[in-house]
């Protein structure tokens, strides 16, 4: 079915999370009866899917290429669709959508940046208020077509997590980075030669910083 995908149980329900997304986007954007409840119970679903598959790798050590690269752009995906889908049926305003899309990339290629130097991001408190925030404020958009203020509430809760977070994520790598910067040239003195002149230090261990989840 899948040959160069590793067929472990987390791998799976990545790969049933990408494939639930197209059928959500059609449920709730058809004019099938009942459509936004089915939406609403899949997208649910889903989301169950994103901590599940995680906590089973690690768990089973089941971790893979595969599942670390494909796990977080699916909930990206996920995430994605459904505002893309919320914003074109009106129930949620295009400023929101593209707050929430432009931090989750520009996480994703903070996340490239430290990977480079070494560094592993894990993910902290922040992220994962952040994601909780995000998916309730999301399902109930789905779930009901004239939002309540509960849901407004969430919405909003959930865009300023997300800005919080994202900052907090920023500000954390950039310390990191630069101690590791001023540590290098002190490595090299304590060896004994000027830091100009030695060759390139090797790769120290990757150090974690706490970070949001992507």
């Amino acid at each position: 079915m899948f040959p160069l995908i590793p067929l472990n149980a987390p791998n799976i329900l990545t790969v049933l999370r990408i494939l639930m997304i197209p059928v959500i986007v059609v449920f709730l954007l058809g004019e099938t009866a009942e459509g936004d409840v089915i939406a609403a119970a899949l997208f649910a679903i889903a989301a169950l899917t994103d901590g599940l598959d995680g906590y089973i790798a690690r768990r089973q050590r089941q971790e893979t290429t595969f599942g670390k690269l494909m796990d977080p752009l699916a909930d990206k995906l996920l995430v994605t669709a459904a505002l893309v889908s919320l914003v074109s049926l009106d129930r949620l305003a295009a400023w929101v959508a593209m707050v929430i899309i432009a931090r989750e990339f520009a996480v994703t290629g903070l996340r490239s940046v430290a990977a480079e130097r070494g560094i592993v991001i894990s993910a902290s408190w922040l992220g994962k208020a952040k994601t909780g925030l995000q998916v309730a404020a999301i399902f109930g958009l789905i779930a009901f077509e004239d939002t309540p203020l509960g849901v407004d509430i969430l919405v909003y809760a959930a865009v300023a997590m997300t800005v919080f977070s994202g900052a907090d994520y920023f500000l954390g790598l950039r310390r990191h980075i630069d101690a590791a910067e001023a540590a290098s040239p002190a490595t090299a003195a304590a060896a004994g030669s000027p830091a100009s002149e030695s060759p390139a230090p090797a790769p120290s261990p990757a150090a974690k910083v706490p970070g949001p989840a992507a």
